[in-house]
């Protein structure tokens, strides 16, 4: 009887996987929009979403429904790190652009918020563009770094990650928030497309007639800025 329950149980827990799996196939192709913007043309994005598949799969064989967490949640940073992985592997930054990060990290040390890319391009002898690129390519393959360096802002990874309620939370949100009044309208827009509605890089470009490579600069951009405007209402 018992290894019958068992076998039940287990028939069960795959059906359930392979649900999720069937179901969910949709938010790879999501998360891939919302990561990517001007990626070198040698970048298979294939190969990329076949990452964040196996990303998928991993999580819905990993899923506990009885825990009561939103499967999207449980599932958006596994399947963004399998992303991540397989760009790292196949899309090395590139020794121009790490040499590029360490002149704009030293910079921003010591540099008043909010960090532009203007002042950061008259501080480092970079261009304006070659520090839009720097931050976007830094931003995409070495997360780690750029949080580490500059600040995590208090944003979710997605719309349908559950809400911390705590008064720190709140009061995070409430800074972020107060931040992004203080940037320039097309980057207001872009955080707003890219954070509130949860859009794709490729449908913000559309909307506002912009590449995704375009999209890609201003959102790192907007988050450079939001970083440093965060920490000095802070008062860090």
């Amino acid at each position: 009887m018992h290894s019958a329950v068992r076998a039940y149980h287990k028939v069960c827990k795959m059906d359930l996987r392979d649900r999720l799996i069937l179901e969910h196939l949709y938010f790879v192709r999501h998360i891939l929009g919302r990561m990517l913007g001007g990626l070198p043309d040698t970048v298979d994005n294939d190969n990329l979403e076949s990452a964040g598949i196996l990303g998928l799969v991993e999580a819905a064989g990993q899923f506990d429904p009885t825990r009561g967490i939103a499967f999207t949640t449980f599932a958006y940073q596994r399947i963004r790190g399998a992303i991540l992985d397989e760009l790292r592997r196949n899309c090395p930054v590139p020794q121009a652009v790490l040499q590029h990060w360490t002149l704009i990290r030293e910079a921003s040390v010591h540099m008043p918020p909010p960090l532009t890319s203007e002042k950061l391009a008259e501080q480092t002898g970079l261009t304006v563009e070659e520090v839009d690129d720097c931050i976007a390519a830094m931003r995409l393959t070495r997360p780690e770094s750029w949080a580490d360096e500059l600040g995590e802002l208090p944003v979710p990874g997605n719309r349908e990650e559950e809400v911390d309620a705590d008064s720190r939370r709140v009061e995070e949100k409430q800074l972020l928030a107060d931040a992004i009044e203080e940037l320039p309208e097309k980057m207001r827009l872009v955080v707003t497309m890219y954070y509130l509605e949860d859009m794709r890089m490729k449908e913000i470009g559309e909307v506002l007639n912009l590449s995704e490579s375009r999209v890609s600069r201003l959102v790192a951009a907007a988050e450079l800025q939001l970083k440093t405007i965060v920490k000095r209402k802070s008062g860090e």
